[in-house]
């Protein structure tokens, strides 16, 4: 088979990858805390043959840390961060962290999340609320009030620049390197009764997939047209042989 059609598959492949990670921040577009998937491509060069043929690697995907825009909701639940740094919550298999801060208390006083995980303070412990105490009032660095009297802090963590990010149902992501509780107040604090959306820009999300269709045509036609070149040749040869 000729390396052109080999070059031409590995583009495909490539361009199927980046069409999975534009479909699910397409999908997630309203996902509170949501980080978008990105993914970088490289060149591979085979030299097995007689000329260098460069071949694009599947791709590796990543989660984007740009940051959401906040938007107001007045719940005196619901927190968002300011700066780079992630709530966490105590996940089936250890710390969670996550930019999605629609919190509830459940009948117990705990600080929960939507999906009934329990919200952790800067030691990893969970957060114990006066369940008759109505909602707490935050300060930016996090410390919870109600009634007056300090009742715990929402813990904010950071999670080095080298740490890759698995995700964990929607919005959560585990670190493959330990985060740290968040010392700084100055350029990361908390915002009460603000979430923080999705950080999938809709227009570029569109016109990526766009691009990334014009491409898988233009590759599936060279693939085409190369079939019918070997096809060919192998005709030609062939009469030519029975001559």
């Amino acid at each position: 088979m000729q390396p052109s059609i080999y070059v031409a598959l590995s583009g495909q492949v490539a361009l199927e990858r980046r069409m999975e990670t534009i479909a699910r921040n397409v999908a997630n577009m309203s996902t509170v805390g949501y980080r978008a998937d990105e993914i970088t491509f490289e060149q591979l060069l085979s030299t097995a043959g007689k000329d260098p043929v460069a071949f694009a690697s599947a791709g590796e995907t990543f989660v984007s840390r740009n940051a959401g825009g906040l938007q107001q909701t007045g719940n005196l639940l619901d927190f968002a961060v300011d700066g780079d740094a992630f709530f966490a919550f105590e996940g089936p298999n250890g710390p969670v962290y996550t930019r999605d801060g629609r919190f509830s208390m459940n009948a117990n006083g705990e600080l929960v999340t939507t999906a009934g995980y329990r919200v952790l303070d800067a030691g990893f412990a969970p957060i114990q609320l006066d369940a008759d105490g109505g909602p707490p009032s935050a300060a930016r660095d996090g410390m919870l009030e109600q009634g007056g009297v300090q009742v715990g802090a929402l813990g904010l963590f950071a999670i080095p620049e080298a740490a890759r990010l698995g995700r964990f149902e929607n919005s959560g992501v585990v670190p493959d390197l330990p985060a740290e509780p968040v010392l700084d107040f100055v350029g990361n604090g908390v915002a009460q009764g603000f979430v923080e959306g999705a950080n999938v820009n809709p227009v570029l999300e569109m016109t990526r997939l766009v691009m990334v269709s014009r491409a898988f045509d233009a590759v599936s036609k060279t693939i085409e047209q190369s079939e019918r070149t070997q096809s060919s040749a192998i005709r030609t040869l062939g009469g030519e042989g029975g001559a």
